[in-house]
């Protein structure tokens, strides 16, 4: 009983050592002479850092000392695992596609460092118009809405070339979101609109409407970038949704920016 017992506590000491310090080739032949198991060795060798050595001389060295094969192959596959990819402090799973900083959907826009940063949006006010438009290129018929957004200027300054990307809901495409300019009043902006979110149309309706083309950078993740052509001013990227086909008025969200040079 006695003897079983330091035995026992050997095996615990040199487990304990082996595991607080690297593993080489000289600590799994102190294990080796020690009489530990095969398992036991396997295990030590997978569960601590070490580094080997795995040349010829190496390997035959250790079968001289006794090492027995199952022993030696756990060294040379420890020694040719590829090490543990860094932890990320990004949200988003790099399975997703999606660039970081893109988590959630909604607009973003591009930092002067190349950063994506949400693109908060404002509150604006709709008022259909009383005469109705037939817009014959979509089948539809649809309402002039007149918006109507507070405050003569946006809080989030961009400059050219402005980079937007938007991470639309399942079931929705880019192309139900309308790029408008805004007209600067004294104390608000106002755009004119069509109801649904129809695109490429002609009439009065879409006066404030800019076309667009998008491109894909994720799985529900479109990029849209703006050029120095379209002159400085004020914008704002409607969602699909926003406008309601009602005479009442009603209000949704735009997401505003002024581009200021």
């Amino acid at each position: 009983m006695r003897k079983w017992f330091f035995a026992a506590f050997f095996l615990i000491f040199c487990l304990a050592v082996a595991a607080q310090q690297a593993m080489n080739n000289d600590a799994v032949i102190k294990l080796v002479r020690a009489g530990l198991s095969d398992d036991l060795i396997v295990t030590t060798i997978n569960s601590s850092p070490g580094e080997y050595d795995t040349s010829a001389n190496g390997l035959i060295a250790l079968k001289a000392a006794g090492a027995s094969d199952k022993v030696v192959a756990a060294i040379v596959i420890k020694t040719s695992a590829p090490p543990a990819p860094a932890s990320t402090t990004s949200s988003v799973p790099a399975a997703s596609g999606r660039p970081a900083g893109i988590d959630d959907v909604g607009v973003y826009y591009k930092d002067k460092n190349g950063t994506w940063l949400p693109l908060m949006p404002d509150i604006v006010n709709f008022k259909t118009g009383g005469v109705l438009k037939g817009l014959a290129t979509a089948g539809l018929v649809k309402g002039d809405v007149n918006g109507h957004v507070q405050g003569a200027r946006a809080k989030l300054d961009l400059i050219f070339p402005v980079v937007l990307a938007v991470y639309v809901p399942e079931g929705t495409d880019i192309t139900e979101y309308q790029l408008l300019r805004l007209h600067a009043n004294e104390d608000s902006r106002e755009f004119r609109s069509v109801t649904g979110g129809v695109m490429h149309v002609s009439g009065g309706a879409t006066r404030d409407s800019l076309e667009f083309l998008p491109g894909k950078l994720a799985p529900r993740v479109f990029q849209i970038t703006l050029q120095a052509g379209l002159g400085k001013g004020e914008y704002g990227l409607l969602p699909p949704g926003a406008v309601g086909s009602s005479n009442m008025g009603s209000s949704g969200k735009i997401y505003a920016f002024s581009v200021i040079e």
